[in-house]
């Protein structure tokens, strides 16, 4: 008898902090799993990368082997604090179990090895701030059984555009209707010649840091393309509910247009690149 097609409602995004890259802890109440969030999307994909093989005499392949897999995971949930977001910043590894359940039975899969690759932050006038986060991963394990000791969940609520504020050089910027900022590591999946799990990467290694973003405001003043023009460098602060905050370092405005069309307000659109940043 079929148990149903598994819907949205049935799904739940735990994770964990690794001790060691790709290993799950154990033990005595281990892993004792954490809410994402408030997740609203959830999206694993894995791919064999799959090697073809050809040779002459055929048309057709001769043979397939598997090459390196690829644990892939996006998600994007609404930000309720900054334990998920962190690891953008200090890459540590985690385990990032989604399982889908119903009282007929559970699949589960645990994305082991996983660090963030690319994270963005969005905040827009009577909306809900949403975090969008890329994680790559070492392997994925499918069972039929939850993984977790226990599992906790947040009693935050969730931040709404009012939860949050933009400084710009520590004055806040109180004419911004939308922002958005994002922090990209390139991860690099590393493989290495071995004599198990070779089709495993044994390094996820970040290489250059991208840290760049948009902010959107009602058109006032002529400052930021005062910025632009001067090549002005300057300090963006965004709120993230309570006192956590992510602090953007050395900023430089990168582009400025403006909208401007028969009937409506104009709106500044303001690209910006940084060259560090923190979240705390």
């Amino acid at each position: 008898m079929s148990t149903g097609v598994y819907g949205g409602h049935e799904a739940k995004v735990y994770f964990i902090e690794e001790t060691n890259y790709g290993e799950t802890p154990s033990g005595t109440g281990q892993p004792a799993m954490v809410a994402v969030g408030i997740v609203q999307d959830v999206e694993p994909a894995l791919n064999p990368n799959l090697i073809e093989v050809r040779g002459i005499g055929s048309r057709d392949l001769q043979f397939i082997r598997r090459g390196l897999r690829q644990a892939n995971l996006k998600i994007a949930c609404a930000l309720q604090n900054i334990n998920f977001l962190q690891h953008v910043i200090t890459l540590t590894s985690i385990s990032v179990e989604v399982f889908y359940e119903k009282a007929s039975g559970i699949i589960s899969l645990n994305h082991k090895g996983c660090r963030i690759d690319r994270l963005t932050v969005e905040a827009s006038a009577e909306e809900i701030l949403k975090v969008t986060a890329e994680l790559v991963g070492q392997n994925v394990v499918v069972g039929t059984a939850k993984i977790g000791a226990s599992y906790g969940d947040y009693s935050d609520d969730p931040c709404v555009w009012y939860d949050t504020y933009i400084k710009k050089g520590g004055t806040s910027l109180e004419r911004v209707t939308d922002y958005r900022f994002s922090i990209a590591n390139n991860l690099r999946r590393v493989p290495v010649i071995r004599t198990t799990d070779g089709y495993l990467l044994k390094y996820l290694s970040p290489r250059h840091r991208q840290l760049t973003g948009e902010i959107i405001c009602d058109f006032e003043t002529k400052e930021e393309l005062d910025d632009l023009l001067n090549d002005t460098a300057f300090s963006l602060e965004f709120g993230l509910g309570d006192t956590h905050k992510a602090a953007f370092g050395g900023c430089k405005w990168e582009s400025s247009v403006l909208s401007t069309r028969i009937e409506e307000l104009v709106s500044q659109k303001l690209g910006f690149t940084a060259k560090n940043m923190t979240i705390s």
